[in-house]
């Protein structure tokens, strides 16, 4: 994996916790905009935004760069739409840049021949 590849990844790994964070106060929020007094949707909508336009832009980049099968590129982007899917997006990106790293470091020390 090249250094352009990997900090695509790294950046949609950056952002997906965060959207998720963002999402869910949101929701939280819409709920108390019916609940009671409190109103903050229009702050907690732009944040969520910016976050989400960030996320499908680190995606298509990642997409591009790693070279996903349509499936995997998929899965990450509907991890994009639920509620708690950023987590479960962070949580496989860093495995797969953890293996890629493992791969890398047998491939120099001539373990695995690739």
């Amino acid at each position: 994996m090249d250094i352009k590849t990997a900090s695509a990844l790294r950046r949609l790994r950056l952002v997906s916790a965060p959207e998720a964070v963002s999402f869910l106060v949101l929701l939280l929020c819409s709920v108390l905009k019916r609940t009671t007094d409190f109103n903050a949707v229009p702050v907690m909508g732009a944040v969520h935004g910016v976050l989400f336009v960030l996320y499908v832009l680190f995606w298509a980049d990642a997409w591009n760069r790693a070279k996903w099968s349509f499936g995997t590129a998929a899965l990450y982007f509907v991890l994009s739409v639920l509620p708690t899917g950023g987590f479960f997006a962070e949580r496989r990106l860093r495995r797969e840049a953890e293996s890629a790293v493992i791969a890398a470091r047998a491939r120099k020390e001539g373990v695995v021949k690739a």
